[in-house]
Parts: structure tokens; C-alpha cells; sequence
């Protein structure tokens, strides 16, 4: 490859990858004194140059001009361990002033004295490298294009196509990139087949030098929370606001929501005719239930909705400086519906109103009283 050959393929690889030619120009450089300190044993200080119009290539060594002789020192590292502190010039680099100056008269301190001394053979060398370097670019472009394409992704649902599996993990295609959705994050009791398209929430996106980690689940209460923001427009044009969102994947989800226009039904918005909308979601939930509830900011209220299928809850909100507490008195019929199956109503009623509910009947609480 001649100079003008490797700007002919810089230039056409930088416009086609969207590279910046100076990245490469200067990575090629920086690669070639290297190559050149391997191939001709060179100790000394050296810099290569490349024509940016022409792609010739030449070598320079090159000497700084000192007062005295610069030698490494006794430093420290971050564990307070004295260590030895190499010189940033090298002491084959160096040469003393009194010396410079009958070399270059008036040279200062600082300055440098250059002498080109590109090898005969170093188009191979360089040739070799440019390859090298321009394949590491391009697959450093492609990585940070790949990563700018799905950094606003993160919190956000992706369609993608189930492309693979192994013991742990799902591997979801994306497009440009594959997601990987583990299994232990898949709604508990689903089946699934490889090349069928699948959504999932985007939990984590993270650099990597192989490119960027997609982590995906279908576990995550976002996933609730954006399939209901994603399914209906009232929450994009701010009619609908979801308020909150507690889950436990494969059984029950609660959604509280409230509408900004008092005309303006949240949960029969949410519903949909004839349950055409929440039917949508539910599709996507592998027969977990989901519970609305209607959001107010008077927190009795808004617990005493959180304990839907319960009916009627009279809530108390127990004054306490370290946790935030309600007890809650229903009567004999909505007990168990309140507390639910194995205790996920109260549960999730809890995290959804971030109080810790306790619920009982009258009868207990005089039971208690006599106690």
C-alpha cells in the first residue's frame, strides 16, 4: 500500500464509518513508533509524521535539550508504597545544553534536536499497521455508534427476536446489537420459542470493549409501567399520569393512576371498550392480574384503593417519626381480600403507597383491646 492508496482507504473508510480521519491519522502514528521500537530496537525518543495529503510516511528521532541529566525518582503509589518514577524523557533522549549548542547554536532548554531516520523497508512495517489500526477503528466506530443508538434506550420497551439460548441466558436481536435476557428474569411460568419476537425492558446498557452489554428482563416493574405508557396516548399527552407501580412478576401487579381533566375516567381509560386496552397488556404478562387503582393524594384514601379487591377499608394513619404506618379496618368479608394469597395484596399495596399497612377487623381490635 502506497501513500496515496492509504489515504485513498482512510478517507473512504472515515466517510462510510463516520470517522474523524485526524483519530486515525494520529492512532496510525502513535501505532507506527511503536512498530518502529520493535522492529529496529530503537531506545531512543522517536515521532512519525504522516502527510496528510500525500500519506508519506518518515520517522524522526529526536533529542530534548536539558540543563542537567533528568533521572527517574522515588515516588509513591495510591497505597502510599514508595515505588520508581520513571522520567518522561528517557535518559537516551537527552542532551545537555553546552552540547546542543555546538550542534544549534542558540538552542534552549526544551527544545529539540531532530534527525529523520525512516528505514528503507518501513513501507512494510507501515503497511501492516495501517491495516491493523484501520480495522481496530473501524470496529471502535461501530461499537460507539452501536452504543449512541441504544444509550436512550435504558428504561425503555424494545421489540426484539429470540436469536439464541444457552443454560442461563435468552439472546434477544435487537438490530445492530443482542440483548441478553437471563432466564432467572423471564415472568415466571412462560414458554418461549427461538424466533419469535418478544418484548423486553431495557434495564441496563454498559460499555464493553466487545461493544455495549444490553441487560434485559421481563421482570422489572418498568416493564409494567412502560406497556401501559406505551399502549395508551393519554399518558403521552399528559391526560393520564401513572402515579406508581408495584409488582410481583407472574401474580400481581398494582397500577395507580389519576387523570389531569376531571371529565376524565383513569381507570375506565385505562380499560379501554369492552377491556380492548388493558386486555393488550395482559397479553404481555403471561396471566399475571393486574389491579388499578385510583391515585389520590389524600394517603387514607389512596391505601384504602391500594387494597383493592378489598372493599371499604377504613385507614388510619399511625403517627410515627421513623417508619411511615397505616392500619387499615375492614370487615370480616374483605379480610382475607385484603391480606391476599399468601399476603401479596397487602404486600404490594405497601410498596405501592410506601406505607407499611397493617389490616384488620373490628373484632379483632377489640379482641386486642381486652387483652
Amino acid at each position: 500500500m502506497n501513500g496515496k492508496e492509504f489515504i485513498k482507504a482512510v478517507e473512504a473508510i472515515t466517510e462510510e464509518k463516520g470517522i474523524d480521519e485526524e483519530i486515525v491519522f494520529e492512532a496510525m502514528e502513535q501505532a507506527l513508533i511503536t512498530a518502529y521500537k520493535r522492529n529496529f530496537d530503537s531506545k531512543t525518543n522517536v515521532k512519525v509524521n504522516i502527510d496528510r495529503t500525500t500519506g508519506d510516511i518518515k520517522v524522526y528521532s529526536y533529542l530534548v535539550v536539558v540543563d542537567e541529566y533528568i533521572e527517574g525518582e522515588e515516588a509513591l503509589d495510591e497505597e502510599g508504597n514508595e515505588i520508581y518514577k520513571e522520567p518522561e524523557i528517557n535518559e537516551d533522549a537527552q542532551v545537555l545544553l553546552k552540547d546542543a549548542e555546538k550542534i544549534v547554536p542558540g538552542i534552549k532548554v526544551g527544545e529539540t534536536i531532530e534527525e529523520e531516520v525512516t528505514p528503507k523497508d518501513f513501507g512494510r512495517v507501515a503497511a501492516s499497521t495501517a491495516k491493523q489500526v484501520l480495522t481496530q477503528k473501524i470496529r471502535e466506530a461501530e461499537r460507539e455508534s452501536i452504543l449512541e443508538e441504544f444509550e436512550g434506550k435504558q428504561d425503555e420497551i424494545m421489540l426484539g427476536m429470540l436469536a439464541m439460548e444457552d443454560r442461563k441466558n435468552y439472546y434477544v436481536d435487537l438490530g445492530r446489537a443482542r440483548g441478553i435476557l437471563p432466564k432467572s428474569e423471564m415472568i415466571p411460568g412462560e414458554v418461549v420459542k427461538m424466533g419469535t419476537s418478544i418484548n423486553v425492558y431495557i434495564q441496563k446498557i454498559e460499555a464493553t470493549s466487545k461493544g455495549p452489554l444490553i441487560l434485559c428482563t421481563r421482570k422489572h416493574y418498568g416493564f409494567v409501567r412502560r406497556l401501559f405508557e406505551n399502549q395508551i396516548p393519554e399518558f403521552s399527552d399528559g391526560t393520564l399520569i401513572l402515579a406508581g407501580v408495584a409488582r410481583e412478576p407472574g401474580v400481581r401487579s398494582k397500577v395507580a393512576v389519576y387523570s389531569t381533566n376531571e371529565t376524565i375516567d383513569p381507570i375506565g381509560t385505562c380499560i379501554g371498550e369492552r377491556g380492548s386496552r388493558i386486555g393488550s397488556i395482559l397479553e404481555q404478562l403471561n396471566g399475571e392480574k393486574v389491579d388499578l387503582i385510583l391515585y389520590s393524594e389524600d394517603e387514607s384514601e389512596y391505601i384504602s384503593n391500594a387494597l383493592n379487591p378489598a372493599k371499604g377499608a377504613i385507614v388510619n394513619i399511625l403517627e410515627n417519626d421513623k417508619e411511615r404506618k397505616a392500619l387499615a379496618i375492614v370487615d370480616e368479608d374483605n379480610l382475607s381480600l385484603a391480606i391476599g394469597k399468601k399476603g401479596i395484596n397487602i404486600k404490594l399495596a405497601s410498596r405501592l403507597t410506601k406505607f407499611h399497612i397493617t389490616v384488620k377487623t373490628l373484632n379483632q381490635i377489640t379482641e386486642e383491646g381486652n387483652q
